[in-house]
């Protein structure tokens, strides 16, 4: 309706369609199809069409009085709606670094988001730095309101929560150049006489599950504690030294030197949106959707 008008008023200012046409920067035929669809809509003819342009019956010269009012009222109503729904708009940050991407979310998102578009998606990146990622998850909330990523220890029960996703399985990972390197899947008595660095830096009963499991049935497997959060440094260390990590198939691309096998390791990690324990009333309303639409496409 509001391109109708529009045109017209150009019609009746300039007294036939090859004019309106040129301030328009449309053609003729665009501009007649716009007055049929105006008058059709209206059901009355407002203008005469004649070889010397076009007149305006009377029904035309009336509405002609209203048409710039009528636009006006329009244009101000689609400016407040535009207005209020910016106004409402909620932003949601997500944080991502290379051990924490947020594709899972963002996939998930955009399957889902159609129906809620006052909700924007800010990307904000950190670094995947084993001395500044405790500081960087006990202030979740603060600089972004999600990371997506596994759940690493239980020393975050403190500090934030998590909407699990799925779950990750525990791989090995070896240098290109190590021994094993060629293999297709690693088992654990394949790591005999091997160094495995398993990553500690935290509490966690999946892993310390692991490290126990192993050191009491394949003693033969030297086992060498991290005290850290898992970083990019573990990775390089690991293809420098030759030691095998213990890993996640997440991670399967992290380190081009780096070859990173399945094992017969039955553990799992899970994995989510961590958020933090006092999230604000926007990221419960994300939640909420994610949620929703989680249980939904279960049922499907």
């Amino acid at each position: 309706m509001n391109e109708q008008l529009h045109t017209f008023i150009q019609v009746a200012e300039s007294g036939s369609f090859s004019k309106a046409a040129e301030k328009l920067f449309v053609s003729p035929t665009a501009v007649m199809k716009q007055i049929n669809l105006l008058e059709k809509h209206i059901g009355v003819p407002l203008l005469i069409r004649t070889n010397q342009g076009v007149e305006l019956t009377e029904a035309g010269k009336s509405f002609n009085k209203d048409a710039a009012i009528f636009l006006q009222h329009f244009q101000e109503a689609v400016l407040r709606i535009r207005q209020g729904r910016q106004g409402s708009q909620h932003v949601i940050r997500v944080g991502t670094s290379i051990l924490n991407p947020c594709k899972v979310l963002l996939d998930l998102w955009n399957e889902i988001s159609d129906p809620y578009p006052q909700f924007k998606i800010k990307i904000v990146h950190f670094e995947d730095d084993a001395y500044t990622l405790p500081a960087t998850y006990r202030t979740l909330g603060k600089n972004f309101d999600f990371i997506v990523g596994p759940y690493l220890t239980e020393d975050w029960e403190d500090d934030l929560q998590l909407l699990e996703l799925g779950s990750y399985r525990f791989c090995f990972a070896v240098s290109r150049n190590h021994r094993l390197a060629s293999k297709k899947t690693l088992s654990v008595k394949d790591l005999y006489g091997e160094k495995l660095a398993v990553v500690r830096g935290g509490k966690s009963a999946v892993i310390d599950g692991i490290r126990d499991f192993l050191i009491v049935n394949h003693p033969k497997i030297k086992i060498k504690d991290v005290p850290r959060f898992y970083d990019i440094d573990v990775f390089n260390r690991c293809e420098q030294s030759d030691t095998v990590l213990l890993t996640l198939d997440a991670w399967v691309d992290i380190h081009p030197s780096l070859v990173t096998l399945p094992s017969d390791l039955d553990f799992t990690m899970p994995y989510g949106l961590l958020y933090p324990l006092n999230p604000s009333e926007d990221v419960k309303s994300f939640l909420e959707i994610i949620i929703k639409e989680m249980k939904s496409k279960r049922r499907r």
